[in-house]
C-alpha cells in the first residue's frame, strides 16, 4: 500500500482479519451467518468506499495467503460485510451449477437485481440456493420458501 492514513491502514487490517475468519464463520448455520453479517445500525455513508473496500479485499486475498483463502466465498462474504457497513444495498447469493459434469458452487453479490462486480453473469450457470439480503430479511432456501415458511411445514 502506498502512503495511507491511519484509518485506511486500520480498514485494511479489519478486511484482512475478517477475510481470514470467513471459513470459520461459514461453519455456522446460514441464518446465524446472516445475522452476523448484517450491520446492527444502518449506515448513512451511501457506499462511498466501494473502490477502496474492493481494493483492500483483493490485496488481503493476495497478501494473506495461506491464512486467507482465495476464491468467490472469501471475496463475496468479505465484500458483503464491508459494503453493508458502508451503506451499500447489496445481497449475497449462493448457488450451485453443473460445470463440465461436476457440481460446483459459487457466491456473488447482487445490486439492483443484477450481479454486482462479476466479470460475467453467474445466473445462467448457477441456480441460486440461498440469498442473504439486508433489505428483505427473509432468505430463500432451495424449496423457494422463506425460512419461516419452511419451519412451519
Amino acid at each position: 500500500m502506498s502512503k495511507r492514513s491511519i484509518p485506511d491502514v486500520f480498514l485494511f487490517f479489519q478486511v484482512l482479519l475478517f477475510a481470514a475468519a470467513v471459513p470459520f464463520l461459514l461453519r455456522l448455520k446460514l441464518s446465524r451467518v446472516e445475522t452476523l453479517l448484517e450491520p446492527r445500525t444502518p449506515s448513512l455513508r451511501g457506499g462511498d468506499r466501494v473502490e477502496q473496500i474492493t481494493e483492500y479485499v483483493e490485496k488481503a486475498i493476495r497478501a494473506g495467503r495461506p491464512l486467507v483463502r482465495p476464491g468467490c466465498l472469501t471475496r463475496g462474504v468479505t465484500r458483503y460485510y464491508f459494503f453493508r457497513r458502508d451503506g451499500l444495498d447489496v445481497s449475497l447469493c449462493f448457488g450451485m451449477g453443473q460445470i463440465k459434469g461436476e457440481f460446483v458452487g459459487h457466491c456473488w453479490l447482487v445490486r439492483d437485481g443484477e450481479p454486482f462486480m462479476e466479470t460475467r453473469d453467474p445466473r445462467p450457470l448457477y441456480a441460486e440456493m440461498y440469498r442473504i439480503s439486508g433489505t428483505a430479511r427473509h432468505s430463500m432456501v432451495p424449496s423457494g420458501k422463506s425460512e419461516l415458511e419452511q419451519s412451519r411445514s
